[in-house]
Order: C-alpha cells, then sequence, then structure tokens
C-alpha cells in the first residue's frame, strides 16, 4: 500500500534572511537614485523594487515613511512609489522623491529581531549616505512576511530620532 503524506517543509526565518532582504532594500534604493535622469527607467525599476520588497497586492501593507507630514501613510503601491520617487504624477503631493535624493550607500544597525516561521519583525537605525558624504540616521521598523520563499515587507515605520 503506497501512502501519501502532504509534509509541509519549515523554513525558519533566520537574521540572516533579514540582513540579506536588508541589503538586497538598500541596493535597490541607491539603484533608484542612481536612475532619477532617466525617468523611464527609473519608474520601472522603482515598481520592480516594491513589487520585490512589499507585499503590496499580496497582503495589507502599513508603510509610514519617514518625511511625510500631510499624509503620513501608504498602504498603496501608487503611494509608495509616489513617496520613493515623486513625479509629476505623483499620488502625493508633499513628496520629492526620498530614493531620487540620490544616496551612494544604506546601512542598517538592528537593534533586535523577532523570528517566526513565516513572520519576523526587526527595529534598528539605518543610515542614508548622500553624495557629499553625509549620512542621515532614520529610526525603523521592518515586518516581514515569507511569501513564496522570499521575505517581503508588510510593515515599513520609519522615523527621525527624537530632537528636542
Amino acid at each position: 500500500m503506497l501512502l501519501n503524506y502532504n509534509l509541509k517543509i519549515c523554513v525558519m526565518i533566520t537574521e540572516q534572511h533579514i540582513i540579506n532582504a536588508q541589503n538586497q532594500w538598500g541596493e535597490g534604493v541607491v539603484k533608484i537614485g542612481s536612475l532619477k535622469d532617466n525617468r523611464t527607467e527609473c519608474e520601472t525599476f522603482a515598481s520592480e523594487f516594491l513589487d520585490k520588497h512589499y507585499c503590496f497586492g499580496e497582503s495589507t501593507v502599513l508603510f509610514k515613511p519617514t518625511k511625510c507630514a500631510q499624509q503620513q501613510f501608504r498602504p498603496t503601491k501608487a503611494e509608495a512609489t509616489s513617496y520613493f520617487i515623486a513625479g509629476d504624477d505623483r499620488a502625493c503631493a508633499e513628496d520629492k522623491g526620498f530614493a531620487i535624493n540620490p544616496w551612494t550607500k544604506v546601512r542598517f544597525e538592528n537593534t533586535g529581531f523577532i523570528l517566526e516561521e513565516n513572520r519576523a519583525l526587526a527595529m534598528g537605525n539605518y543610515f542614508f549616505t548622500d553624495l557629499d558624504g553625509n549620512e542621515a540616521k532614520v529610526e525603523y521598523t521592518f515586518g516581514y512576511q515569507l511569501i513564496n520563499g522570499s521575505l517581503k515587507i508588510d510593515l515599513h515605520h520609519s522615523s527621525f530620532p527624537y530632537n528636542p
């Protein structure tokens, strides 16, 4: 008699998975900025970047970017695109295109992780280096889901450190 068992292969998200995802995210932000003078290529890459790194279209995304005051939360891909690359057709009037600054480097300093089988959270600071070598320190919390073998962001909270 042949028995058919449905076996679930369990892959636990590790800190290294998150670090790899963070490095790829940072490289993507830098690449978006490098394409700012070719708008069509920049828009195409930004769309692919959001599809690769975020859960838009697959799940709810809670996105609170750094430099937003009027429309603080961006739950749609169109609003996230507006934040990253702005443009004449931007979804949010206050957007200037955070990723087209441009940045030359993004590095993460993680303060901690919460790891589960298909879900993870990471918190810490990330640093964005501009063309003059100046570094902007930003606090972040990212939530990740494991979807088809890839980590995708479903929670993105980013803010400047408190400055009394």
